[in-house]
């Protein structure tokens, strides 16, 4: 009998990759902004998010403008607030989002839990330039988040905008989310709680329970993309969570790594080969995302 399971480029046709890592960056990237969007034409990509470690990348976009005036894709940017934008910083988060941002990742490489995570930066790309660095704190010397986390969800919630965990520890996570949420912020994500993080389903079903989204990166499944785990364990994860709180991204762009479509692509179909519905995997890369980027259908 002929499979009645549809190809996976049929299903994933129009989505929206909420974490690309295209370039210019002091990572080394496979591709640009523009090339990555243009790349993602071939599965008819809405939207794509991308983020730097280091920058806002509105203003990249803004940049590049013309390049992108003929790009099906819409590229949206955002800001991570690691230390060279000066940490918790509400003037940077005012200047990117009222330029257009979509999206602020709380500290990613610049908060303890990243550092743990990573000592002395193994396993973790190495800038091509030199770049001062330090530890990003959440919290003042008594315990509580510092006041300035407030200042930049005020903003967030003034534009509507994606908050992220960013690579935060799971307990500054769920306070984060749980002064989000009592700011009437909607659209929150924790990137991979697999990776970095440490967040077991169960704590996810608590960050989903106050409206969050679990983001799970395509790039981390690919036998061609770096961490090779099998997509057997996302599936579970799926399962855990919900389809309807989940999102798939790719978290690609660098160097030596897939383009995001052909992770997406080749992810897509060994979930839908291990019994994933069709209308599940649509939801997760495409109503999803969408929906946390703020752009219509």
């Amino acid at each position: 009998m002929a499979s009645t399971i549809p190809p996976a480029a049929e299903v994933l046709d129009g989505l929206a990759d909420l974490h690309c890592h295209s370039g210019p960056n002091p990572f080394a990237r496979e591709f640009d902004h523009v090339e990555g969007a243009r790349d993602g034409e071939r599965l008819n990509m809405r939207a794509m998010l991308v983020k730097s470690h280091h920058h806002n990348t509105v203003m990249d976009l803004l940049a590049m403008k013309d390049q992108l005036a003929d790009v099906k894709t819409e590229v949206f940017g955002g800001i991570a607030l690691n230390a060279q934008v000066g940490g918790i910083n509400p003037y940077a988060v005012a200047m990117c989002l009222r330029m257009g941002g979509r999206a602020v990742w709380f500290p990613t490489f610049s908060s303890q839990r990243h550092l743990d995570a990573h000592p002395e930066g193994t396993g973790f790309p190495v800038a091509t330039v030199e770049l001062p660095s330090r530890v990003v704190p959440l919290r003042n010397g008594d315990g509580a988040l510092v006041p300035e986390v407030d200042d930049v969800l005020d903003l967030v919630r003034e534009s509507a905008a994606m908050v992220s965990g960013g690579h935060g520890h799971p307990e500054d996570i769920r306070e984060l989310f749980t002064r989000a949420r009592a700011r009437g912020i909607e659209r929150m994500v924790i990137n991979h709680p697999d990776f970095v993080i440490g967040a077991d389903p169960q704590m996810c079903r608590e960050f989903t329970a106050m409206g969050a989204f679990v983001e799970h990166e395509v790039g981390m499944y690919d036998p061609l993309g770096n961490k090779k785990w099998d997509p057997a364990l996302l599936l579970d994860w799926i399962r855990q969570v919900g389809p309807e709180h989940t999102v798939l991204a790719s978290d690609l762009g660098q160097i030596n790594r897939p383009m995001p479509v052909d992770a997406f692509t080749r992810v897509g179909q060994a979930l839908l080969d291990l019994g994933l519905a069709p209308r599940d995997l649509r939801r997760m890369v495409r109503d999803n995302p969408l929906f946390l980027l703020g752009v219509s259908d």
